[in-house]
């Protein structure tokens, strides 16, 4: 059974993943108890995984290649993810 803070950090994922295909990206739920996020460009065919996590100034995300985005601003973070998958350079 999930504990109060598996489920905010769901919470947190799943707003995410709602503004995704807006961006034109994929996403999946995975991890069971411990989840994160799993996004990708069809396009371009480039993935990552995404960590939620407290911080001292609110939820942050977390990515591969050094990307972040707060949870209290989920549509730069979200043009963030797709910038950084879009791109056909390795950030």
């Amino acid at each position: 059974m999930a504990n109060g803070y598996t489920r905010e950090r769901r919470a947190h994922l799943e707003a995410l993943a709602e503004l995704l295909p807006k961006e034109g990206l994929v996403s999946r739920m995975v991890g069971g108890d411990d989840p994160v996020l799993w996004v990708w460009h069809p396009g371009t065919g480039r993935q990552t995984i995404i960590f939620a996590t407290p911080t001292a100034g609110g939820w942050e995300f977390l990515w591969s290649h050094g990307g972040r985005g707060s949870a209290g601003d989920l549509e730069r973070t979200a043009g963030a993810l797709r910038d950084t998958l879009g791109s056909t350079q390795l950030g």
